[in-house]
């Protein structure tokens, strides 16, 4: 009988964990899954972009060994980050390279900063979501978006 009892405390102990789980941000699971965030666009003036930018993603998207994407139109930078399939790691410089090579051709005008990194995509995905809070002003975002690019160069 005590052996059932203990089962039944430690089942419904169990029950209510998993029940009191709640959703967790994007960027706290980033690096495990798949986040598909969308574009961001910093700068008002590039408002206007929105489907430009979506192209951009759809491009990079459509690409064979990538599996996620992110997005951050600036003034001047976009900022393409994204995830290569796993068995796909070992030909990352050349994947950036093709991607860049695909960008410059396809979007001529754009000023564009990719990366593979996991940092960088986990700051884009961190910017994504500041975006999204009616704190967080065009300036800060701005600032932010510099401050990624600036790593990402840092980095390379």
């Amino acid at each position: 009988m005590r052996i059932t009892s203990v089962y039944i405390v430690l089942f419904i102990v169990l029950g209510l964990a998993g029940c009191s789980q709640n959703e967790s941000k994007d960027s706290e699971l980033a690096l495990i899954k798949k986040t598909d965030p969308n574009p961001v666009l910093i700068d008002e003036n590039t408002k206007g972009k929105l489907d430009l930018v979506a192209d951009i993603k759809e491009e990079i998207a459509s690409y064979k060994d990538i599996y996620d994407v992110a997005v951050v139109k600036g003034k001047e930078d976009t900022l393409v980050v994204y995830k290569v399939k796993h068995l796909k790691r070992f030909h990352m410089k050349k994947i950036e390279k093709e991607i860049k090579e695909i960008l410059d051709k396809k979007f001529p005008d754009e000023n564009f900063t990719v990366s593979s990194d996991y940092k960088i995509f986990l700051e884009a995905v961190k910017l994504n979501e500041n975006m999204q809070k009616r704190n967080f002003s065009e300036k800060k975002a701005k600032k932010r978006l510099e401050e990624i690019i600036k790593l990402k160069k840092e980095m390379a």
